[in-house]
């Protein structure tokens, strides 16, 4: 059966969920995987959006943190500074998704500046609450396509910590979080070493050489001792996904029937 890359990232991603976990969830691919995996393998998967909806089960994939979509669905709504301090930093997030516009080795994030911080080529959104959610969930994935640009031997600047220099360093900061677990990226997956936590590939996308995916680094990428390769995207996994993908643009394209008011000076 045809697939795009992005769909088997969003079904590699969605597989890296278990039913019954509680996953803090971006926007993009991570929101597109996590309604995949609830759908699918993963019904009672807990989803929480930055916007503080809690237990949310949207029927299509929300366009911000801030779709009426996600409140109307949710078991509940708290504050914002209540989903960081009494869910994620009390230790009751077990899955965080990030991405970023650079990731080094040990799986530390930027998304602050291209270039010199005092006067970048590119200044970013900034991290937001991926600092936090790095530090405290407890594992995280980061989705990100393989390129030198993104994947590159030295960050321009440190947003989100990984782990760190590597070996025992994120332990000896005591975070309470495993940190990147998974790195889902376009050619395949990568997993930290156990020993000195260089993210290494683990598993290739069919079709995909290890020559092809280690193209896409910018540092010499090791391959795993038991280097697997992914079962390609199911029937049902792709008419599920497609079918979310399809309510989605079809009721984010509809017309907002708004009424108009007058404004008398």
């Amino acid at each position: 059966m045809n697939y795009s890359r992005e769909e088997m990232m969003t079904v590699a991603a969605a597989r890296q969920l278990r039913d019954g976990e509680v996953c803090f969830v971006g926007i993009g691919l991570p929101s597109a995987a996590c309604n995949l995996a609830r759908l699918t393998h993963a019904p009672d998967l807990v989803l929480i959006y930055e916007s503080g909806t809690i237990g949310t089960q949207p029927t299509i994939l929300p366009l911000s943190i801030g779709d009426g979509e996600l409140a109307e669905t949710a078991d509940f709504i708290v504050s914002l500074p209540d989903v960081f301090a009494y869910y994620l930093q009390a230790g009751r997030v077990d899955v965080g998704f990030l991405g970023a516009a650079q990731m080094d080795r040990f799986g530390n994030l930027n998304s602050t500046v291209i270039g010199d911080y005092a006067r970048p080529s590119t200044r970013l959104p900034g991290a937001g609450g991926a600092p936090e959610i790095a530090a405290h969930a407890g594992r995280t994935l980061v989705v990100m396509k393989a390129s030198p640009r993104s994947m590159v031997a030295s960050l321009d600047f440190r947003s989100s910590a990984g782990f760190l220099d590597g070996a025992d360093r994120r332990a000896a900061l005591g975070m309470h979080g495993r940190g990147p677990q998974t790195v889902i990226t376009d050619v395949g997956i990568l997993r930290p070493h156990p020993a000195t936590q260089e993210l290494q590939l683990a598993a290739l996308f069919p079709g995909i050489t290890s020559a092809e995916a280690c193209a896409g680094f910018a540092w010499p990428l090791r391959l795993a001792e038991d280097l697997d390769t992914l079962t390609a995207p199911s029937a049902h996994e792709l008419a599920v996904l497609r079918s979310l993908q399809r309510r989605s643009a079809a009721a984010h394209l509809q017309p907002r029937d708004l009424p108009l008011h007058r404004l008398d000076t």
